[in-house]
């Protein structure tokens, strides 16, 4: 049976006629651009949609507030400006995250939608603009260059707050970690070759500490995104606006948000050409990639083995390592921590290149901008709390292994400087090796110290903190003995 045809309407616009069909509630604009730009096949995130849907009923607020729209046209723009930020009709927005310029195609988008859904709500049939004009009535006091960067300033804080909780969640799950590793002891590693003796707590003490910082560097940068530019308009003129619009609708982007701190940009032509605010949350992000990349990497190479390496921890095993090897379990969570830092750090770079190709007036590359930004933020949101959930909240401490490994150490050594000087600390170690015997053993045969004296040196706490040199008294003994 063939498919009966979907219905049509005729819509126009300043190049031509184009049929869109009759149920969809975006409109010509749109329609072309989804043709010119089958690219990725991915579209607008939902974050970025609900924020331009957010600053179009802000607008509309505005608009009303200082008589520039009657109010029948202002209460169905803002309804249904609502009704998307709410999730409503987001399968509406078709247009490719790879587009014109600047992001016209996205601002027209929404500015279809919500006027064909308007005119719906006031009895009308979508397409007849004569009742509510995307452009008339929905863009009113707007232009795409003042929009889409307000929309990702919108996203960008709506978003980063999720992930600045994930972040927060995983360094609080490393800090109990620490907790219960703090009394095991363990060889340091430097170099990848045996150090100073340091506590497993402490170790994980230090992922916990590196990523409040990461939360920190995050933060200083979302508040620079609080600095809306609505009011510029095309150049950062202002050209077409209300003399009291940018403070209003600024307020009235506060009311429908409920974010706190939004403010008028300092300067309207660096908010439409300077992508410097984006860059820094990027830069921001980056950086916590890479901290995360070298804390999987250390938790993958200290679960390593369990038999032929390091396995000083184990990790939770959540799904089989292997389709050949029976029994096989691999530090999935960290692989794929790994992955999406990797994507957050290539996406800084191509943001990067991005925020410098602007020219003038405006950056006419912030789609792309718009897209790796929302992403990185998304997925190492998504990425750090699985790693928390189902790995690091799950990991065990060996401490045999540890104990092993520290008495094993050649590291040892180093607690001997202070007592007999480096250099004889130095032939310690090159006779223990030279015997395949441990520190310990060496320092007991050759006299250096007395089992007691030994026992106390290496304390856990004395060699893994700051602790005042070995009494002179135990020095002159040894003198002696020598």
């Amino acid at each position: 049976m063939s498919k009966r045809p979907e219905r049509q309407r005729l819509e126009r616009d300043s190049i031509g006629e184009l049929a869109v069909p009759a149920r969809a509630y975006y409109g010509i604009q749109t329609l072309r651009a989804a043709k010119n730009f089958p690219i990725s096949g991915i579209r607008a995130r939902p974050v970025f949609i609900t924020a331009t849907a957010m600053i179009k009923e802000a607008a509309a607020r505005t608009n009303l507030s200082l008589g520039l729209l009657d109010r029948k046209r202002a209460k169905a723009i803002i309804r249904a400006a609502s009704e998307i930020a709410s999730g409503l009709f987001h399968d509406e927005f078709i247009v490719d995250v790879y587009q014109a310029g600047a992001g016209t195609s996205h601002n027209m988008n929404a500015n279809e939608v919500i006027a064909n859904r308007a005119i719906e709500l006031l009895g009308g049939r979508p397409g007849d603009y004569s009742v509510v004009h995307p452009n008339d009535h929905v863009n009113a006091s707007q232009s795409t260059n003042d929009v889409i960067p307000a929309s990702l300033r919108v996203a960008a804080i709506i978003s980063s707050d999720r992930l600045v909780r994930s972040l927060k969640g995983l360094s609080g799950t490393f800090r109990k970690k620490a907790v219960a590793f703090d009394g095991i002891i363990k060889s340091g590693r430097t170099h990848l070759q045996d150090a100073v003796p340091i506590r497993l707590g402490q170790e994980f003490g230090g992922y916990a500490s590196a990523l409040e910082s990461s939360v920190e560097r995050l933060t200083g940068a979302v508040m620079r995104l609080k600095r809306i530019g609505l009011g510029g308009t095309a150049t950062g003129t202002g050209m077409n606006t209300h003399p009291r619009y940018r403070k209003t609708v600024v307020r009235e982007l506060a009311a429908v948000t409920g974010l706190k701190g939004l403010r008028t940009a300092p300067d309207y032509f660096a908010a439409a050409n300077s992508m410097g605010d984006f860059t820094a949350l990027s830069g921001a992000l980056r950086d916590t990639a890479t901290e995360l990349t070298r804390i999987a990497n250390d938790i993958r190479l200290l679960s390593s083995g369990p038999a032929t390496g390091l396995a000083e921890i184990t990790l939770p095993a959540v799904q089989p390592g292997s389709s050949i090897m029976p029994g096989k379990v691999n530090p999935v969570m960290a692989e794929m921590l790994d992955m999406a830092a990797f994507q957050v750090i290539g996406n800084d770079l191509a943001i990067t290149l991005a925020a410098g190709a602007g020219q003038l007036e405006i950056n006419v590359m912030t789609p792309l901008i718009t897209h790796n930004l929302l992403q990185s933020i998304e997925i190492l949101a998504n990425a750090t709390s699985a790693f928390d959930r189902r790995c690091v909240s799950g990991i065990k401490a060996n401490a045999s292994r540890c104990a092993a490994y520290f008495e094993g150490s050649t590291g040892l050594a180093t607690a001997l400087n202070t007592i007999i000087g480096y250099e004889a600390a130095a032939a310690i170690v090159k006779k223990a090796q030279q015997g395949n015997r441990s520190i310990k053993e060496t320092v007991l045969d050759a006299g250096v110290m007395s089992k007691d004296e030994w026992t106390r040196l290496m304390q856990p706490r004395r060699i893994t903190e700051p602790s005042l040199p070995e009494r002179p008294a135990m020095r002159r003994k040894r003198r002696r003995k020598g």
